[in-house]
């Protein structure tokens, strides 16, 4: 059976990762400039590429 902590760890990193989701698509969303939403978006998949 799996240990109750490890799946709690699990949950709290999921809804963390889901909140750094919602914080980066407002941040593109409220970009002033499509230069700076461009900039944006590269991070974001930068950071997604390098967590897989």
């Amino acid at each position: 059976m799996a240990d109750p902590m490890n799946i709690a760890a699990r949950i709290r990193a999921r809804r963390a990762n889901a909140r750094n989701r919602k914080a980066v698509a407002r941040a593109i969303d409220s970009a002033a400039t499509p230069a700076m939403r461009h900039e944006l978006m590269a991070i974001a998949q930068a950071q997604l590429n390098n967590l897989r």
